[in-house]
């Protein structure tokens, strides 16, 4: 398989705007149950995104299949796709991204509102991404 550069740049755009959508959520009433929700949702979304883009740069460049969710940051670390720095940021996401999907436990609102306060994580992960993709399509 190779890389390709558009369906990343799309998968991409799609984290951004599930971003963006967490955003504005964020602005609206806490408390309010719907908002929570829309919260779980978008960080969802955004957690699937991230693994999906990682899954195809490290199939499609590299060859590699990640055993889990959360071994796909590592991969993309060990190939120059992202930083140290992170890596270790985004450890701990795929278990977040399970307890959303699963739902094997009540998930906490704190812990949820602790996600949130992490979007910068990935749009870090979206720019690196971006970064290596310019370098190293033809």
């Amino acid at each position: 398989m190779v890389v390709r550069p558009e369906v990343v740049r799309e998968r991409i755009a799609a984290l951004r705007e599930s971003i963006a959508r967490l955003d504005e959520v964020a602005r609206l009433e806490p408390d309010h149950a719907a908002v929570g929700w829309a919260i779980e949702r978008g960080l969802q979304v955004a957690a699937q995104a991230l693994f999906d883009i990682g899954n195809h740069v490290l199939a499609g460049s590299f060859s590699a299949r990640a055993a889990d969710y959360a071994s796909i940051p590592g991969l993309l670390r060990q190939h120059g796709v992202i930083s140290t720095d992170l890596e270790s940021r985004l450890a701990g996401l795929a278990g977040f991204r399970n307890l959303l999907v699963h739902d094997y436990a009540r998930i906490e609102p704190d812990r949820v509102r602790a996600m949130l306060a992490r979007t910068i994580d990935f749009v870090d992960f979206a720019t690196a991404v971006e970064t290596w993709l310019d370098k190293a399509a033809p």
